[in-house]
């Protein structure tokens, strides 16, 4: 058995580059035999970057109601806020003192805002060794990163390493899963879709307003009749991502016998969309509408995890002197 942790952010409602390329993977990863799956929402994290309380409270709730809505298992998983767990505070405290300060100083948290460092925080800075107690509290065996996340998860194992060569075997070392065949989901600009590129896709909004998203999508400027290449288009492929071959093959053969147009495309997205998330969508709401029972279930989850976390946590006082 492999238990696998990852990490949500509450920066946000979950957008369909979420969905195809974090929620639905790691559900798929919980579902498989032998696999035991801690998933949680990382608005400590949120709060390097965030200040209004409010806005952290809905999109906590918004991230959960999302994982549940996609057929996350809460039963079968832990899912747990990662705010209701304060050993994994104590446990920062004592890593932060095993991670050398040229470490942070390198870690791409920090270093792509150093330029302007009147804007970074101390937890900003430390950020690396948050995400590593959030690692080592629960002895996560494999974590699944994208590629820009690797170099966090190589300090995660460094600080456990240096722990484990001082105090002895302490903390299980864990292991990148770098999924190479996951999703890369483009934005309405073409770019990667991200919150801090403002080009996301909302799933979770009314029709209209998920109309009116489709339709801002940048596509190029061939007339209706010319012939139009599917392969540099976002709408084919954000289309092709959510349909079946032979769907996508249909669309290809309209794009490339011309008299199609752009608007007729994200259309047809826009209709992909409703048929293949209108469940997910309407569980959303159901679920987002029910703060008492998402409160519950974020509840339970943390229960669990501060069962293993409480054993980790005291086996590390110990070894430190703290505890007999």
């Amino acid at each position: 058995m492999a238990r696998i942790l990852t990490g949500i952010q509450s920066t946000g409602v979950p957008h369909l580059g979420n969905i195809l390329g974090a929620i639905l993977p790691g559900i798929d990863l919980s579902q498989q035999p032998g696999n035991e799956a801690f998933f949680f929402i990382a608005n400590l994290h949120t709060l390097t970057a965030v200040r209004d309380a409010s806005f952290i409270r809905e999109n906590t709730y918004s991230v959960a109601a999302a994982w549940l809505a996609c057929g996350f298992d809460q039963k079968q998983g832990c899912f747990y806020r990662q705010s209701d767990l304060p050993e994994v505070c104590e446990l920062t405290w004592y890593l932060s003192c095993f991670t050398p300060f040229p470490m942070l100083a390198n870690a791409h948290s920090f270093k792509d805002k150093s330029s302007r460092r009147a804007e970074v925080n101390a937890g900003l800075f430390t950020y690396p060794v948050l995400m590593a107690a959030d690692i080592l509290l629960y002895d996560a065996e494999k974590v699944p990163v994208g590629k820009d996340q690797v170099q966090h998860l190589e300090i995660t194992r460094d600080i456990a390493g240096a722990f484990n060569n001082c105090y002895g075997e302490t903390f299980v070392v864990p292991q990148a899963m770098v999924q190479e065949h996951v999703m890369v989901v483009p934005g309405i600009d073409g770019q990667k879709m991200s919150k801090s590129y403002g080009n996301t896709i909302n799933l979770f909004v009314d029709d209209k307003s998920l109309r009116k998203n489709i339709m801002k999508i940048i596509t190029g400027s061939e007339p209706l009749e010319a012939p139009k290449n599917p392969d540099t288009c976002t709408v084919f492929h954000l289309y092709k991502l959510v349909s079946s071959h032979e769907e996508t093959e249909s669309l290809r053969q309209l794009y490339l016998a011309g008299g199609f147009g752009f608007g007729k495309a994200k259309e047809m997205l826009f209709e992909k969309l409703l048929e293949v998330f209108g469940e997910t969508r309407r569980k959303y709401a159901a679920y987002f509408e029910d703060i008492t029972y998402l409160d519950t279930v974020l509840a339970e989850g943390a229960e669990k995890a501060k069962a293993i976390g409480s054993e980790t946590l005291l086996r590390v006082r110990k070894k430190i002197g703290y505890s007999f």
